[in-house]
Protein backbone atom coordinates (compact mmCIF):
# COMPACT_ATOMS: atom_id res chain seq x y z
CA UNK A 1 0.00 0.00 0.00
CA UNK A 2 1.05 3.67 -1.10
CA UNK A 3 0.90 5.57 2.22
CA UNK A 4 0.84 9.55 3.31
CA UNK A 5 1.38 10.17 6.68
CA UNK A 6 0.69 13.39 7.86
CA UNK A 7 3.28 15.35 10.12
CA UNK A 8 1.53 14.34 13.12
CA UNK A 9 1.60 10.46 12.74
CA UNK A 10 4.08 8.76 14.83
CA UNK A 11 7.15 8.13 12.79
CA UNK A 12 7.55 4.57 14.90
CA UNK A 13 4.43 3.35 13.24
CA UNK A 14 5.63 4.21 10.15
CA UNK A 15 8.90 2.68 10.47
CA UNK A 16 6.58 -0.45 11.27
CA UNK A 17 4.71 -0.25 8.57
CA UNK A 18 7.23 0.24 5.79
CA UNK A 19 9.02 -2.84 7.83
CA UNK A 20 5.63 -4.71 7.19
CA UNK A 21 5.89 -3.89 3.35
CA UNK A 22 3.92 -0.91 2.98
CA UNK A 23 5.25 1.92 0.50
CA UNK A 24 5.26 4.72 3.30
CA UNK A 25 6.39 8.66 2.66
CA UNK A 26 6.04 10.94 5.67
CA UNK A 27 5.32 14.68 5.36
CA UNK A 28 8.68 15.04 6.53
CA UNK A 29 10.13 12.79 3.75
CA UNK A 30 8.22 15.20 1.28
CA UNK A 31 9.81 17.84 2.54
CA UNK A 32 6.55 19.06 3.98
CA UNK A 33 6.57 18.68 7.55
CA UNK A 34 6.42 22.22 9.50
CA UNK A 35 5.09 24.18 7.16
CA UNK A 36 1.62 24.48 8.83
CA UNK A 37 0.43 22.87 5.67
CA UNK A 38 -3.63 22.80 5.46
CA UNK A 39 -5.27 19.53 5.85
CA UNK A 40 -6.75 20.57 2.50
CA UNK A 41 -3.38 20.53 1.09
CA UNK A 42 -1.92 17.21 2.54
CA UNK A 43 -5.16 15.06 0.69
CA UNK A 44 -4.38 16.91 -2.38
CA UNK A 45 -0.52 16.26 -2.11
CA UNK A 46 -1.30 12.44 -1.11
CA UNK A 47 -3.62 12.50 -3.88
CA UNK A 48 -1.27 13.66 -6.57
CA UNK A 49 1.26 10.94 -5.68
CA UNK A 50 -1.25 8.12 -5.30
CA UNK A 51 -1.00 7.83 -1.68
CA UNK A 52 -3.73 7.46 0.74
CA UNK A 53 -3.23 9.72 3.70
CA UNK A 54 -2.68 8.23 7.24
CA UNK A 55 -3.67 10.60 10.11
CA UNK A 56 -4.50 10.73 14.02
CA UNK A 57 -6.54 14.08 12.62
CA UNK A 58 -9.73 12.34 12.25
CA UNK A 59 -12.42 15.22 12.93
CA UNK A 60 -10.86 17.42 9.87
CA UNK A 61 -10.36 14.43 7.40
CA UNK A 62 -13.79 12.91 8.07
CA UNK A 63 -15.04 16.44 6.79
CA UNK A 64 -12.79 16.51 4.17
CA UNK A 65 -14.05 12.60 3.14
CA UNK A 66 -17.57 14.46 3.05
CA UNK A 67 -16.31 16.77 0.47
CA UNK A 68 -14.30 15.16 -1.79
CA UNK A 69 -14.14 12.07 -2.97
CA UNK A 70 -11.63 12.22 -5.41
CA UNK A 71 -9.07 10.74 -2.93
CA UNK A 72 -6.35 7.51 -3.25
CA UNK A 73 -7.87 7.15 0.28
CA UNK A 74 -8.14 8.13 4.04
CA UNK A 75 -7.20 6.28 6.94
CA UNK A 76 -7.49 8.16 10.30
CA UNK A 77 -6.75 6.57 13.53
CA UNK A 78 -7.25 6.83 16.91
CA UNK A 79 -3.69 7.60 19.26
CA UNK A 80 -2.20 4.34 20.57
CA UNK A 81 0.66 4.09 22.67
CA UNK A 82 1.53 0.57 20.99
CA UNK A 83 2.96 1.89 17.89
CA UNK A 84 4.04 -1.46 17.17
CA UNK A 85 0.87 -2.99 17.43
CA UNK A 86 -0.43 0.12 15.61
CA UNK A 87 1.01 -0.50 12.44
CA UNK A 88 0.14 -4.17 12.68
CA UNK A 89 -3.80 -2.73 12.76
CA UNK A 90 -3.12 -0.69 10.16
CA UNK A 91 -1.43 -3.26 7.89
CA UNK A 92 -4.01 -5.51 8.69
CA UNK A 93 -6.81 -3.16 7.76
CA UNK A 94 -5.56 -1.76 4.64
CA UNK A 95 -4.61 -5.26 3.34
CA UNK A 96 -8.40 -5.99 3.63
CA UNK A 97 -9.54 -3.23 1.12
CA UNK A 98 -9.36 -4.42 -2.67
CA UNK A 99 -9.65 -0.67 -4.05
CA UNK A 100 -8.56 2.45 -1.28
CA UNK A 101 -9.58 5.05 -3.66
CA UNK A 102 -11.84 7.52 -2.30
CA UNK A 103 -12.41 4.94 0.49
CA UNK A 104 -12.16 5.56 4.74
CA UNK A 105 -10.72 3.46 6.40
CA UNK A 106 -11.29 3.92 10.18
CA UNK A 107 -8.62 2.14 12.61
CA UNK A 108 -9.00 2.39 16.55
CA UNK A 109 -6.94 1.18 19.55
CA UNK A 110 -8.83 -1.49 21.77
CA UNK A 111 -11.74 -0.09 23.41
CA UNK A 112 -12.72 2.45 20.93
Amino acid sequence: MKIYADENFPFRTDVELHRLGHDVLTALGDDSANQAISDENVLARATELERAVLTLNRKDFKRLYKQNSNHAGIIICTEDADRIGQARKISEKVLKVKDINSQLIHVYRPNK
